[in-house]
């Protein structure tokens, strides 16, 4: 069960990296201008991350109440879920999406969610 666990937290991980790689992609395609889509793929996962480090990760300095926090989640990953689907990607928005509620279930029915507070 503890393998299972900590393949959940490494899930976790992948799926953040690939919310910042789908923003990116969101931000390459956007846009015809390549002036813009270099700020848009720059940019837009780095205001995701900065979010993401200020909110939700392990040492975020601001500790959201568990509702909030889930609101935030669910926010954040579906900004890139709707990032790659506008992108023209909807099947691997479909798959973010299904690998982002499945790891956020077991997260909480492994009580995971509390895993930043021990380190």
């Amino acid at each position: 069960m503890e393998l299972l666990k900590a393949l959940n937290l490494a899930l976790r991980f992948a799926v953040e990296l690939a919310s910042l790689a789908a923003l990116a992609y969101w931000g390459w395609h956007d846009s015809e201008t390549t002036a813009v889509k270099v700020l848009l793929a720059i940019g837009a996962p780095v205001v995701w991350a900065v979010l993401w480090g200020t909110f939700a990760s392990p040492r975020a300095p601001v500790r959201l109440h568990p509702g909030t926090r889930l609101a935030f989640e669910v926010a954040a990953f579906g900004a890139a879920v709707i990032a790659l689907a506008s992108a023209g990607r909807p099947g691997l928005a479909l798959l973010l999406a299904l690998l982002c509620t499945v790891n956020r279930i077991l997260i909480g029915l492994w009580h995971q969610d509390d895993w930043h507070e021990v380190a």
